[in-house]
């Protein structure tokens, strides 16, 4: 089992920037691999990014690549999404994902533990 929290949202202008935060407890993090998803009232959710056990692959969409850097600390069981030139069509609520045997994967069927996730407002 892995417990997952997410924090680090907010209220931002249009063009700012926002460091969401994954904090992971439970079974050994660093066997994970981490996504990030989002989800906009009325929408579903959609992948925003992926990020390998070591942190030595990651993967993006291609809404926020270029954007939006997905990290892991694993001495603090924490992955991070910093997000900078935002965009009020980035406003959403963000989860956090982990997932053990699919790899950097955009498919949100394939991970295993969600956390409540933290909103995210972009105003224009």
């Amino acid at each position: 089992q892995v417990q997952l929290v997410e924090s680090g949202g907010g209220l931002v202008q249009a063009g700012g920037s926002l460091r969401l935060s994954c904090a992971a407890s439970g079974r050994t993090f660093s066997n994970y691999h981490m996504g990030w998803f989002r989800q906009a009232p009325g929408k579903e959710r959609e992948f925003v990014a992926a990020i390998s056990w070591s942190g030595g692959s990651a993967y993006y969409a291609a809404s926020v690549k270029g954007r939006f850097t997905i990290s892991r600390d694993g001495a603090k069981n924490t992955v991070y999404l910093q997000m900078n030139s935002l965009k009020p069509e980035d406003t959403a609520n963000y989860y956090c994902a982990a997932n053990l045997l699919r790899g950097v994967s955009s498919v949100a069927d394939q991970y295993l533990y969600w956390g409540q996730g933290t909103q995210v407002t972009v105003s224009s």
